[in-house]
């Protein structure tokens, strides 16, 4: 699957610019579904990307975990979901010096997450690298109740916490790693437009 092509969009929507090797720095690999086949597509540009790399990688029912292990990284995890390889990831990222570099692939929720947690720690933006492959769902804060909604792929959608119907915007906060859903009625209660698909 090749890397997702988004239309432009306002300022703070997230940009997906493609993995670039940065050769055989320490680094952190994470990917999920058909993230891994933009690591498979790195390393097969620069095999010494995994000199000192770590992968980490949540399936959700792709097939590719066979393949990144025998990439031959220094590490290579397969995680249930990506909240089960947070504590990994964390661990990785506090383990960080400088030059340490995090690769991410895959959908914008884990990119979002993992990205938000890398810079947290302390890790400067330029030494996070994203692809985008997969789904295009995405992670969703509701402003009104504060709760996150993982995988919306409809706009409106209703908040899985009020129960709100929400508009999807393309305003991103790189703390949250999510998008920022607005209620789509207030001014008019009950009148809410057809659902549609999100695109990119």
């Amino acid at each position: 699957m090749p890397a997702t092509k988004f239309s432009p969009s306002i300022t703070s929507r997230p940009v997906y610019p493609g993995l670039v090797s940065r050769g055989a720095a320490p680094s952190l690999m994470v990917a999920d579904a058909e993230g891994a086949e933009a690591l498979i597509d790195l390393v097969e540009r620069d095999p010494a990307v995994l000199d000192a790399a770590h992968i980490v990688y949540v399936p959700a029912g792709a097939p590719f975990g066979a393949r990144l292990s025998a990439l031959g990284a220094r590490l290579c995890h397969e995680a249930p979901s990506l909240s089960a390889a947070l504590p990994r990831i964390r661990a990785a990222l506090a383990e960080a010096r400088m030059g340490f570099q995090l690769y991410l692939a895959g959908t914008e929720g884990l990119i979002g997450r993992v990205a938000a947690e890398a810079v947290s720690a302390g890790l400067p933006l330029d030494a996070i690298q994203s692809e985008h492959r997969g789904s295009i769902a995405r992670r969703m804060q509701c402003v009104h109740c504060k709760g996150i909604t993982e995988d919306v792929a409809t706009d409106p959608f209703v908040c899985a916490h009020c129960g709100l119907t929400l508009f999807v915007r393309d305003h991103y906060s790189r703390r949250l790693g999510a998008f920022q859903g607005v209620c789509v009625d207030a001014e008019t209660p009950g009148i809410v437009p057809a659902s549609q698909e999100i695109r990119p």
